[in-house]
């Protein structure tokens, strides 16, 4: 365990978290965590509360998309970590505001830090952009982030908590459900050819898990780009990894090709092309990526 994460004092040792939304990367938090901190996890599935509890967390049962069910949260926390998405419909986040409903209902946190998405930028042509770039979303899933980013900062200059947004692009690790391109590759699926391919942007669950736990620690009150170093088109990135996992290379199509292969949800993804610059990221957070491209993350597990 790295002690700058978590810290040795016995005042670090007696912050209590709440995670709203507990799933593959809320559960590398607690394992950062464990032992240090009271972390309490919401959920709102009955079956994961043996789960959370094995997890090291004080699992709480509440529905974000039932306001009554959040009574319990109100003073519970020091800190706060957001990790759950909207729902599916709508350009408004109602979970997130029912959530800072039940915040506000007693003190409130002193820290709560969101995991947005890169999404917001929309299509920048593959420019680099830092977080100064006006959002710009071009799907009801990206202005739903942004509706929540825009709840979230609002709240804190009312109530002085601080709030640090983190803008999140693909998250992978080889262990986490769903999370690798393997799955993906093992399926066949072609990718863009070089002339029509995108930027994309990424960053390893482990490191992503640090990024919450700093940022919760010392995080400023702003935006942060929590992506790693790399610069590739997504082709290249499958491609790697077909590599890393012996496993053929993806076949390369045009974009009119592929509008015959691909969900317009997956086409959304294909229409935008960016590269994120990190540095606010290392520097606010003096955070040192331990897999800074996809090189050095695609095939490690930690445990």
């Amino acid at each position: 365990m790295n002690p700058t994460l978590c810290g040795r004092s016995s005042r670090s040792r007696r912050e209590r978290l709440l995670i709203v939304g507990c799933g593959d990367v809320g559960r590398r938090v607690l394992r950062l965590l464990k032992g240090r901190w009271t972390v309490m996890a919401l959920t709102s599935q009955a079956g994961r509360l043996s789960e959370l509890r094995e997890a090291g967390a004080i699992p709480l049962l509440g529905n974000l998309d039932d306001p009554a069910t959040l009574g319990r949260l109100a003073g519970l926390a020091d800190r706060v970590l957001h990790l759950a998405p909207p729902a599916t419909q709508g350009r408004t986040d109602e979970r997130t505001r029912h959530l800072l409903q039940a915040l506000s209902r007693s003190a409130v946190p002193r820290r709560l830090v969101y995991a947005s998405t890169s999404g917001v930028y929309g299509d920048c042509a593959g420019a680099l952009i830092d977080e100064t770039r006006p959002v710009n979303p071009a799907n009801e899933r990206a202005w739903r982030r942004v509706d929540a980013e825009d709840q979230l900062r609002q709240w804190g200059r009312v109530t002085g908590c601080a709030v640090t947004v983190l803008r999140v692009p693909g998250i992978y690790a080889y262990d986490r459900e769903g999370g690798h391109p393997r799955e993906r590759l093992a399926k066949g699926l072609p990718v863009l050819r070089p002339e029509d391919d995108v930027f994309t942007n990424h960053i390893q669950a482990d490191d992503l898990a640090r990024a919450c736990v700093l940022s919760l620690m010392r995080g400023p009150t702003t935006v942060l780009n929590a992506n790693d170093d790399s610069e590739m088109r997504m082709g290249d990135y499958m491609a790697l990894a077909a590599s890393l996992c012996g496993l053929p290379a993806p076949a390369r199509i045009s974009r009119a090709e592929a509008q015959t292969v691909f969900s317009p949800m997956q086409m959304s993804f294909l229409n935008e092309s960016r590269r994120l610059d990190n540095h606010r990221l290392k520097q606010r957070l003096r955070l040192s990526l331990r897999y800074p491209t996809p090189a050095q993350g695609l095939m490690a597990v930690e445990r």
